[in-house]
């Protein structure tokens, strides 16, 4: 099992962008919180780039951490709609430095 903060780089590195763990209630977890099991144990390839946020929460997260909600971030940091497509996510990160975080 991992952290909350070792999932999110793990999806990070696999998906091209940053993710927000959150509780049913909607608040951030901290990241040292720990018994998640790993993403990159299940998913060997980033979605496709043609993908809905919301396809993605449904298809990838949800299926895999039930019991937790997600926010999709931009590179700005904001929170991605669920229309968004996963190309354009990916695309706001072009450019930058690493975007994989400690909290």
């Amino acid at each position: 099992m991992a952290t909350v903060v070792s999932v999110e780089n793990q999806i990070a590195r696999l998906e091209g962008f940053r993710i927000i763990f959150l509780s049913e209630g909607r608040r951030n977890l901290r990241g040292d919180k720990t018994g998640i099991p790993g993403f990159s144990n299940r998913f060997s390839h980033k979605a496709p780039s043609r993908m809905t946020v919301e396809a993605w929460k449904q298809r990838r997260f949800r299926h895999v951490y039930p019991g937790f909600n997600v926010e999709v971030l931009l590179a700005d940091g904001a929170r991605a709609r669920g229309n968004t497509r996963l190309s354009t996510v990916r695309d706001s990160y072009e450019g930058r430095p690493s975007f994989i975080k400690s909290r």
